[in-house]
Order: C-alpha cells, then structure tokens, then sequence
C-alpha cells in the first residue's frame, strides 16, 4: 500500500485549510465540519482492506487536528469518529464512521440548544452582558433567555486583533438584543454597568481553567475586581481530556500580519511581534461553567471530565 497521506482526499485537505484560516470558526462548528470531513474520508477511499481504509482516516485525522491545537473540540471530535471505527472488512469500518458521525453530528445539534437552557437561567430580566470574542453556546445562551421573554442589553467587545466581536454584535442585534460595540480596552470603564460578563472556551482544562480567546484572562480579573460574576458557556466537546495526565495546553500563535501589515511593521523598525490567540483563566476568577449536562463550579469540572472520558485518553490518529 502508498502512503496513507497521499490518499487524504481533496475535501478532507479543502476542510482542514477552513479550519486554519478560520473561515471554520467556533468549537461546534469545527467539530461538525472535522466529522464530516473524516465521513467524506470513509465514503470516497478506495482502499482494499480495513487496515488500509483506517490507515487513511488516520490520516486523514492527523491533517485535520494539526490546524487548530487549541481547539480541543476538533481532537474531540476525531477521538469519537475513530474510537469505532470497528469492522473486518472495508465496507463494515466505512458503515462503522458513517453511524459514528450522525450520532456525534446530532449530540453537537441538540447540545448548544440544551446549553442554552441552562445558561439562559443565569439571566435575569433588564440584566446587562458583557461578551468578548464571538461565541456560538454565548449566544445560545442569550437567544434562549429573549426566547423567555427577558430583555437584555450588552456591552460587546470588539476583540481585536480579528474583530471577532463585530459577529457577535451583529447576531446579538438580529435577535432584538440592544448592543453597544466598545474597543477592548475600554472593558474596565464600562464593568460597573454589566451584570454579567459572558465568554465561551476553546477549552477547558481539568483544573477548571479557561481557555478562550486572547483578553479573557484579562477581562475576569477585571470582572473580579468589580464583583461581576464572569460565566463560561462551553459544550462538554470543549472539555479537555488530555489535562487529565498532566498534559498542558498548547496555545496556538497566529500569523503576525493579523496585527500589523508587514509594510507597516517595516516602517517602525527592528520589532517582534507576537499573536497569541489564546489565554488561560485560572479556575478562581470564573463563577460557572455552563455546559448541556448543566451547571458547574470550575472545581467540579475534573468529576464531569471523568465521567466522559475516564482517566486518561489516546490519540488514536497517531497510533500505526
């Protein structure tokens, strides 16, 4: 047999380059789209033999989970589409992926709508928010509680150096959401005025630390500060089995062109630039984590983490 890699086919490549650039954002959709991609994987091989057809998705895996490291619902996703990838023959392991990726893609659909529930029961009517970044289960969140009747207002942060924050403010007006669209910078001028500050996660380590977009840290400290609780939405696809055994999360830097146009950068002079797009918030500045399974204090997060994914993991795309 040639090199499995050589066999990852053009929509699996044409997936994981979406999910690089970030024309694929946001922790659900990411999953949803790098399930798919390994279904697609299954359904157009050619292989001869399972050992061969599960080569392929292997790595085709491995093609997929190296665009976002910090992006654990992506790995998360793999682990589930090939921890069954069972069968004796070509057609068994393909059916095995196929059944495999309806399931995880319906868990994913019905998760946010129950996240929303549940997070939406923190918010009281008139309550103001404060967001950062762009979060979809933040925003299941509150499109639940206007669903309820409650009217919101929110303080969105702009959450350079992508503007992320402009989606947000966007999806927050369309659902009759009173938005005022401030620099990050701002964030501790306006706190005094928020009831609750609201982030989502990339991922969340055992410990119950946060990792979410760059600022967040920043921002729950400030929140802290003013006694504003600071709230986490994240499905339990963003919980991070890895941490379990020790394992640090590795923070993803991007490109340097997304803070400064390297002409402009030329002009200064001698300079490094760096672009984190993530930071770690400790467990003792956030109130709750709210996930679809319910509503937890960072410390208890490790418990819900065993439950689901047992004491330790592998990565089975690295396995031969």
């Amino acid at each position: 047999m040639d090199n499995p890699e050589s066999r990852v086919t053009d929509e699996v490549r044409q997936t994981a380059d979406a999910i690089g650039t970030m024309e694929i954002r946001g922790a659900a959709t990411i999953a949803d789209a790098a399930a798919k991609a390994l279904r697609t994987q299954a359904e157009q091989s050619s292989a001869e033999t399972a050992d061969e057809l599960r080569a392929e998705l292997r790595a085709a895996a491995r093609v997929l989970h190296d665009t976002r490291p910090t992006a654990v619902s992506l790995p998360n996703a793999l682990r589930y589409v090939l921890f069954d990838a069972d069968g004796a023959t070509v057609e068994d392991v393909r059916a095995s992926v196929v059944t495999s990726v309806v399931e995880f893609c319906d868990r994913l659909e019905n998760a946010q709508t129950d996240l929303g529930r549940v997070g939406a029961n923190r918010l009281r009517d008139g309550d103001t928010i404060m967001t950062h970044c762009h979060s979809t289960d933040v925003l299941a969140c509150v499109e639940a509680a206007v669903e309820q009747g409650k009217d919101l207002t929110a303080i969105v942060k702009e959450t350079r150096p992508r503007l992320q924050g402009h989606i947000t403010a966007r999806e927050l007006v369309e659902m009759g959401v009173d938005v005022t669209l401030i620099v990050d910078s701002a964030a501790r001028r306006y706190m005094n005025d928020v009831d609750h500050v609201l982030v989502g996660a990339d991922s969340i380590a055992a410990d119950g630390s946060v990792i979410n977009k760059i600022g967040t840290s920043g921002l729950a400290v400030t929140a802290r500060d003013r006694g504003t609780p600071i709230v986490c939405a994240a499905q339990t696809i963003k919980l991070h089995p890895d941490t379990l055994t020790g394992h640090t999360v590795d923070i993803e830097m991007r490109e340097e062109s997304e803070v400064i146009d390297p002409d402009e950068a030329d002009e200064i002079g001698d300079i490094t630039v760096k672009n984190p797009a993530f930071d770690v918030t400790p467990p003792r500045y956030v109130d709750a984590i709210v996930t679809e399974r319910g509503q937890y204090p960072p410390e208890s997060i490790v418990t819900l983490m065993r439950d689901l994914f047992g004491e330790g993991t592998t990565e089975p795309w690295v396995v031969e």
